[in-house]
């Protein structure tokens, strides 16, 4: 073997060795990552565990089992934890001689955003909705959610 062909071997392995350190060095910091931006060991607000019992109720009742959300056929979709809080505005709504009469959705925008179907009638917010009786239970919905 020439000095040529063992300089060679030296600086390959000399390769391999920082590769496999500068791997394994990723590796390690890769599960520190976080992409929640919370403590470690905890889950963020919007990740449960568990969906509301609106939707429970709601997903059994359709022979669904438990699911994260209820999906009606013909129901526009959005957002797990938005379909979470129209299951409970739906809820709500069930429950009110005045707001019974109405039909209210949750959906994805063409833009990503929020949909709020009232009536056949799409808003981008909860203050646009004319009807206050919808915009209280909605917000009562979402405290809910939050609590």
């Amino acid at each position: 073997m020439d000095s040529n062909t063992g300089l060679f071997f030296v600086l390959g392995g000399f390769a391999i060795v920082v590769m496999v350190v500068a791997l394994g060095w990723l590796f390690m910091r890769a599960n520190r990552v976080n992409l929640t931006g919370t403590k470690e060991g905890e889950k963020p607000e919007w990740m449960r565990s568990t969906p509301p019992s609106e939707t429970l109720a709601a997903t059994k009742a359709d022979g669904e089992g438990i699911t994260l959300f209820d999906e009606d056929s013909g129901e526009k979709l959005a957002a797990p934890f938005a379909e979470q809080i129209e299951d409970i505005v739906l809820n709500l709504m069930e429950a009110d001689p005045q707001l019974k009469k109405h039909k209210l959705d949750f959906g994805t925008a063409p833009d990503g955003g929020l949909e709020i179907w009232v009536d056949g009638k799409s808003y981008r917010a909860i203050q646009d909705i004319p009807e206050e009786p919808i915009r209280a239970a909605i917000q009562k919905a979402i405290d809910i959610y939050n609590k």
